[in-house]
């Protein structure tokens, strides 16, 4: 009979152990400026063929309000994003009492698996910059570069170059390999680079710039096979912005919006082509908040006609407070369903790998 119930009890621990790691990668991606109009849009221009968009095994709904306004800026919606917390408008990785708080990527190092950050715009922006720094202010940009190459983020890849020679003029490769991390210039380096070593890729003195093409999923695709060898069993956590969609919305640019999300929807299918081959990986997308007020219109209210045509108007040359879709793939995409705060995202994730 002690042998049956300490089987039972191995058994039980053995099921304990396995439910707690059965989410060991996530894939985070965030469409800076994508509200639910831009994906609309998006099926719109592909004549209503099934897009990533429509692969999606759960989609859910966020609030986007900071803690001071109730449309929010990326700093603030990036910190809820990031760390499960409200905070204010330009506040980053810091509660309105400026408390620094840890991000999901904090939570997954401590969970012994590597971490890593994509972007289309600089590494100091405010979305990619509330996974690792903290400040009152997301316009310290030398504070946040001096975070950046103190982080512990196995993989960062994107521009802001800039910032990096302003704070340590001659001494940027010094400063980076002190850090441990090896520096790459070009998309080429990343390639080439084994992921012995953490990697710090500044592609651009400023954003790597709009209309880049494949560059999104190019360099998700070498995030994703860096942080698998660096995580090994442990897994990994990677999060990736399509920066330059929230630009085209200030613009009031439908065509070059449509540019980014085509790039950013690259990524995304890297993403869900990762996870479909390996079971034990999460893909999120969502946005930080909605940008331009973009709506879907009849360009002709006779409906008496078979088409009448649409246009994509702008109500806005700022955010919106709309609410953002959120989209789920491959493991445990059950975990977030309804309408939700935008600060139960990252709170729903870290407890997922903790």
């Amino acid at each position: 009979m002690k042998r049956v119930t300490l089987l039972i009890a191995t058994m039980l621990l053995s099921l304990s152990a396995i439910s707690a790691q059965e989410v060991k990668n996530i894939i985070y991606l965030i469409g800076d400026g994508m509200g639910l109009s831009s994906v609309s849009m998006m099926m719109v221009e592909n004549g209503y063929e099934a897009t990533i968009f429509d692969k999606a095994n759960n989609v859910a709904l966020q609030k986007t309000y900071s803690a001071d306004n109730r449309v929010t800026d990326s700093a603030a919606s990036g910190t809820a994003l990031a760390t499960g917390h409200k905070t204010n408008n330009t506040f980053i990785g810091c509660t309105p009492d400026g408390k620094a708080v840890e991000s999901l990527l904090d939570v997954a190092k401590a969970e012994g698996k590597a971490t890593g950050v994509v972007v289309t715009t600089y590494l100091q922006h405010a979305t990619p910059a509330a996974f690792y720094a903290h400040t009152e202010s997301r316009h310290n940009y030398e504070i946040i570069t001096e975070q950046l190459a103190g982080s512990s983020l196995d993989v960062a890849i994107g521009g802001g170059m800039e910032f990096f020679r302003r704070v340590y003029g001659d001494n940027i490769q010094n400063t980076i390999e002190k850090q441990g991390f090896s520096l790459a210039k070009e998309l080429t380096d990343i390639t080439q680079h084994n992921g012995d070593s953490r990697l710090l890729a500044l592609l651009a003195d400023w954003e790597v710039g709009s209309n880049q093409g494949t560059y999104l999923a190019d360099a998700t695709r070498e995030a994703l096979r860096i942080l698998e060898h660096r995580g090994g069993d442990e897994g990994f956590v990677l999060m990736v912005e399509g920066s330059l969609i929230d630009g085209m919305g200030h613009a009031n640019d439908a065509k070059a919006q449509q540019i980014e999300m085509q790039g950013f929807m690259g990524a995304i299918e890297v993403a869900v082509a990762y996870a479909a081959e390996h079971e034990d990986t999460l893909v999120v997308v969502t946005a930080d908040h909605e940008t331009g007020g973009l709506s879907i219109v009849s360009a002709d209210a006779n409906f008496n006609l078979s088409e009448q045509g649409v246009e994509y108007r702008w109500t806005t040359g700022g955010h919106s407070g709309a609410m953002i879709p959120i989209y789920l793939y491959g493991k445990k995409s059950e975990a977030i369903n309804g309408i939700v705060e935008n600060t139960d995202i990252a709170s729903t994730l870290m407890e997922l790998i903790r």
